[in-house]
């Protein structure tokens, strides 16, 4: 038998982060849309990244008709705006999760506003300085960019620490990737922020498909749900993982069953949830002087029927277990045998760490004929779909495949809810 390792340091080729989480992209979809607006900030910060609509709108098995840009413009337009004027009229610091790659740092900044803006690594290390060459010196002390993990408390702790005062956490465009166990522990973890910080919780997503219907119907009709079908595969592709597969996104052929069973997941982690209607907090916006009046019309009045969640800590509600800020560190123990590298696994693997284990197998790769991996799970604490997709990565480079041995409830659940079960063998 021949060690291969145990460490828990591994050189990581930040180029990795791509292959591992790249819901990132769909972030970039969102900049290019606000810059074709009319967003002068935005429009720079696209340039300087070189965006162009065929990269951001469309994908491998998916065009985006003229149609379904200017929708997803305008409910784009209307998210990214109303979430910000109601981050400020709540006097909080925003905290900002995910930031993407949007000017929403400037546009406080200028105002005096503080702004923290969390994301994955790829995406801070990729705007920070970009935002940051655009504004004074005396506004880029207000900007605060951070990496983090969303599942990750520690990430979330570490990140908000130095925020004096209440905070208002925005979410747009982030939990439709999530599954139940991610969605849960991003629960878990805002409710500890919240308890900590006091402020509330602003939730973009759940009712997000109502405002895509809303918007698409008034502008095509009947032909709203071909278009939406084809925006689901577009994101699908891009981010490589299902969409909305979790107990907080709403489903709009059961909106009563859904609700309930929404608010019974946010009460199951110590939250309580009130409908902020979009319409009655909508401003002007640029996107809808490009359809016509009636359309307009239809698109606002749309939105006084769908809303965002406003979310805080549920004091009536049971004691519930809060995550805990100490976590182990991530570990790789391996060895390889008769072509089959035995990995023993500790700690979190998530996006913050994924990109350690691909490095390795991949540097392991160039020393060894790797034919199949065995995984133990036996001291693995959390598992993300950002870290599933690297062993999903090792399967296909491995014709005996990838075995997850002494996998608890939790890692067969979170496995079989991103559908990678068709892939990898858990044990």
């Amino acid at each position: 038998m021949s060690d291969v390792t145990s460490s828990n340091e591994a050189a990581i080729d930040y180029a990795l982060l791509e292959k591992v989480n790249p819901v990132f992209l769909t972030a970039k979809m969102t900049l290019f849309q606000l810059a074709a607006n009319g967003d002068a900030d935005a429009a720079a910060l696209a340039e300087n990244m070189g965006l162009t609509l065929e990269e951001t709108q469309n994908s491998a098995n998916t065009t985006a008709s003229p149609e379904q840009v200017l929708g997803g413009t305008i409910m784009l337009e209307a998210r990214y705006r109303t979430m910000a004027g109601l981050a400020e009229s709540s006097g909080y610091t925003l905290v900002d999760l995910p930031c993407g790659y949007t000017p929403r740092a400037i546009t406080f900044a200028k105002k005096g506003l503080p702004y923290y803006g969390l994301d994955l690594p790829v995406v801070i290390r990729e705007i920070s300085d970009q935002v940051k060459a655009m504004v004074s010196p005396e506004e880029r002390e207000l900007i605060h960019y951070r990496e983090v993990d969303a599942t990750n408390y520690a990430s979330l702790e570490e990140a908000v620490a130095d925020i004096d005062g209440e905070v208002c956490i925005n979410t747009e465009g982030l939990l439709m990737y999530f599954t139940d166990s991610e969605a849960g522990a991003l629960c878990s973890n805002i409710r500890r922020i919240l308890e900590k910080k006091g402020g509330c919780w602003y939730l973009a997503d759940s009712e997000s498909s109502l405002q895509y219907i809303a918007t698409m119907r008034a502008l095509v009709g009947d032909r709203f749900l071909q278009i939406m079908q084809n925006a689901k595969q577009q994101t699908k592709d891009k981010s490589d993982v299902e969409i909305g597969k979790n107990s907080l996104m709403m489903n709009p052929a059961d909106m009563e069953g859904s609700t309930k069973r929404a608010m019974a997941f946010l009460a199951g982690h110590g939250l309580k949830a009130e409908r902020v209607i979009v319409g009655e907090h909508l401003p002007e916006l640029d996107s809808l002087s490009k359809v016509s009046p009636e359309q307009a019309s239809a698109i606002r009045e749309g939105m006084n029927s769908c809303a965002f969640w406003k979310i805080t800590p549920d004091e009536s509600a049971p004691a519930v277990e809060l995550p805990s800020s100490e976590t182990k560190n991530f570990a790789i123990n391996a060895s390889i045998q008769n072509g089959t590298l035995s990995l023993a696994l500790s700690g979190r693997l998530d996006t913050i760490t994924a990109p350690t284990l691909l490095a390795f197998f991949e540097e392991a790769q160039k020393e060894h004929a790797i034919e199949s991996v065995v995984v133990d799970c036996s001291d693995l604490d959390y598992v993300s779909s950002a870290g599933l997709r690297v062993l999903v990565i090792m399967r296909r480079a491995c014709e005996g495949g990838v075995t997850l041995a002494n996998a608890n409830e939790f890692v067969a659940d979170v496995v079989e809810q991103t559908g990678f079960g068709a892939v990898l063998t858990v044990v």
